[in-house]
């Protein structure tokens, strides 16, 4: 386990009141904000159209998703996705809309599953469950005291995880079906196998995986942006820092090689300030003049 990170002073697992993140939320509660509107109102539930404990689920996933600041003002990236007359994809029609809301909702950090889920745990355990993700918290925070959470907490925060990414083909219950907002980008599989219990009684076993693949249906714009918009990240990033480094795309897109070289490939042919070179062994994506991450999806999005 390698959750090092010395600004993790302590897990958050809770915010959105048991409610994943609607397909209509986040426009809705842009436009709320854009009209200067507050969470805090007491008309916010009329304005909004919700109950009280949504109004609360709809701004924590506003902040989560880096629509809206700590002082729940409307941010860059929010204006660039939502604004109703300039956004990028107001009413997320493109898949990439929705790549861009599972990079901002893993790099942002404010709803720690995410972030530790697609930067650490899945690269642990390739098959999952909930029972395997506390025990993976409870290890750490064995190392680290001073990390505390709830374990109740924890077990309904992962549920609101599955429900944001799963995609259950089976699944009748119509608004249940539709309301995993990142559930088309297809990053979390559902795995189901039969075991025998000690008497001999069959028992079906629901598991889950986030398998690296190459991401044919990532666009390669989104994985130049992650990269451009990742501080950590210089002019010249080594292969290995782009495939395994917290919050490289790599890491949250889960990209194997193949299909992380595959999109390097392609940003390199559409763009001549940027090559990818191989000295020696190492691999590195090296930038001659480093564009504005925005300038990127301006580009993709017609803009």
């Amino acid at each position: 386990m390698t959750l090092t990170n010395s600004e993790i002073l302590k897990f958050t697992f809770s915010g959105h009141d048991s409610f994943q993140c609607r397909q209509l939320w986040l426009k809705k509660g842009y436009d709320f904000v854009q009209e200067e509107q507050s969470f805090n109102n007491e008309d916010a539930v009329v304005k909004l159209g919700v109950g009280k404990n949504m109004v609360s689920a709809i701004r924590y996933w506003m902040k989560a998703f880096n629509i809206i600041d700590n002082k729940d003002k409307l941010t860059k990236f929010g204006i660039k996705i939502f604004d109703t007359e300039n956004g990028y994809d107001p009413f997320l029609e493109d898949e990439a809309s929705l790549w861009l809301l599972h990079y901002q909702l893993v790099k942002t950090g404010l709803a720690s599953i995410y972030t530790i889920i697609f930067n650490e745990f899945r690269k642990e355990k390739l098959f999952f469950t909930k029972e395997t993700f506390l025990n993976y918290l409870k290890r750490f925070q064995e190392v680290n005291p001073e990390l505390s959470f709830n374990e109740n907490t924890v077990a309904k925060d992962f549920t609101v995880f599955l429900n944001m990414y799963k995609n259950d083909e089976n699944n009748n219950d119509v608004e249940d079906s539709f309301s995993g907002i990142l559930s088309e980008i297809g990053l979390l599989k559902t795995i189901y196998s039969t075991i025998e219990d000690e008497k001999g009684k069959k028992i079906k076993i629901e598991q889950f995986q986030i398998e690296n693949n190459e991401r044919d249906g990532l666009p390669d714009a989104v994985v130049l942006f992650s990269i451009l918009d990742n501080p950590i990240f210089g002019n010249s990033i080594s292969l290995n820092s782009l495939e395994f480094d917290t919050n490289s795309p790599g890491s949250i897109f889960a990209l194997n090689r193949s299909g992380l070289v595959n999109k390097i490939s392609d940003i390199v042919s559409d763009n001549k300030n940027i090559t990818f070179t191989d000295h020696a062994g190492i691999k590195e994506l090296q930038f001659k003049n480093k564009p504005d991450a925005y300038s990127v999806l301006d580009k993709y999005y017609g803009k």
